[in-house]
């Protein structure tokens, strides 16, 4: 196997996913564009065009999504004509799926460098908005075991009996550290602006509230009773009578914001970058894709940090630097629970729950932090880890070179 370096990471910043968002405007390709144009001012015009694929997470293509959102940002940002087009759709984890895709692909000496990320514009394309039918049928839903993802959330919460404490905890942490590390310049290096059409530039996240308290979350309530009492809280009683009905606790702000932004990871072989004068900054020494039990999907991001782990041949305490997805409060109260001095190093410098979840992207989005994180925390090995409904789990590590 060929080793895989990454030679760079960088994302945008996320905005809200809502038509007063600061990306609203912005169309999903030209996301990708500013990207790839920061990365071609970075490191030169020959690095881009040696890329031999562009493979894009992206979770709902339709709309300005549509139409092979890969191939389109392709065209846009000027890429070789020749790379490979790939648009995935692995639900919350595709992005980190993409780069695991290309990942394979170099590995095996089927291609050299490649850019791998994703994308989302929830502004413009909805949360569900590609309509699948099981989303508003009760009976398909519980045929494939599809549980909507709050409500999963809510579950996993009263399986464990994680309360309403728990989760304001790590939600203002979530804040707080976000805050301080936009303070500090933490995403000095891999957060690009990006240029909206009225000539305005959108620099930071748009979403992290850094004064936070758990006295501000008090007035949220429970707020997914109703959705669960269209036909998944009865579907949870009817296969697991023995737990009692579902409790509702995640309020609104204990749930990752939909998000704009997008994230590219630009990867090769160690020989390809040597050619192109490139500096590798870490080797994906290990990446993971696990599926598990649908109706527990947080634990596929679980599985997926012990599988990754071991196939890098590492443990969690030789991990300096930690990415793990908060997608909802209860995972992240979980982390606490199940591995509390790794939770104090994982998500340092913020998380979902404050800076927002861009669906296909969103993977992606934790790779360039880990990558910051540890080069600012001097860092060997870090790993990152995303999750999603339908018990699908993906993690990378890295080690810095």
């Amino acid at each position: 196997m060929i080793d895989v370096c990454l030679y760079d990471a960088v994302r945008t910043p996320r905005g809200k996913g809502k038509p007063d968002g600061a990306l609203a405007g912005v169309p999903p390709w030209e996301l990708v564009r500013q990207l790839a144009a920061a990365l071609r001012g970075r490191h030169g015009p020959g690095a881009l065009a040696a890329v031999e694929r562009l493979a894009l997470g992206c979770v709902t293509q339709v709309g300005a999504q549509g139409g092979h959102i890969a191939l389109v940002a392709r065209e846009h940002a000027q890429l070789p004509d020749t790379a490979v087009a790939v648009t995935l759709n692995n639900y919350c984890v595709s992005g980190m799926s993409a780069v695991a895709s290309a990942a394979r692909a170099i590995a095996a000496g089927e291609e050299s460098f490649a850019l791998a990320g994703g994308v989302e514009s929830m502004s413009q394309c909805a949360f569900e908005a590609d309509g699948a039918p099981f989303y508003r049928d009760a009976g398909l839903a519980a045929a494939i075991r599809y549980v909507p993802p709050p409500i999963v959330a809510d579950w996993l919460a009263t399986r464990l009996g994680i309360g309403r404490d728990e989760l304001d905890a790590v939600t203002v942490r979530s804040h707080r550290r976000a805050g301080e590390a936009w303070r500090a310049g933490h995403y000095a290096a891999s957060v690009v602006p990006i240029e909206r059409a009225d000539g305005a530039r959108v620099e930071r996240d748009e979403l992290v509230r850094p004064e936070l308290t758990v006295a501000d979350l008090a007035r949220f309530g429970p707020a997914f009773g109703q959705l669960g009492a269209l036909g998944p809280d009865a579907y949870i009683g009817r296969i697991a009578p023995e737990l009692g009905p579902v409790q509702h606790v995640h309020a609104v702000p204990h749930c990752p914001p939909i998000a704009d932004g997008a994230a590219l990871v630009m990867l090769g072989s160690r020989a390809r970058g040597e050619a192109l004068g490139l500096r590798p900054r870490a080797r994906l020494a290990a990446w993971a894709e696990v599926n598990t039990d649908p109706l527990l999907p947080f634990e596929a991001g679980f599985v997926a940090l012990d599988a990754v782990l071991a196939k890098a041949g590492i443990g969690l305490e030789d991990a300096g630097s930690i990415e793990f997805m908060e997608a909802f409060a209860a995972v992240p109260a979980r982390f606490v629970r199940a591995c509390p001095a790794a939770a104090e190093r994982a998500n340092a410098s913020g998380g979902h729950l404050a800076m927002g979840h861009p669906m296909g992207a969103s993977g992606a989005v934790l790779i360039a932090t880990l990558l910051a994180e540890m080069e600012r925390a001097g860092s060997e090995w870090g790993v990152a880890v995303t999750h999603a409904v339908g018990g699908i789990g993906c993690g990378i590590v890295l080690q810095r070179t």
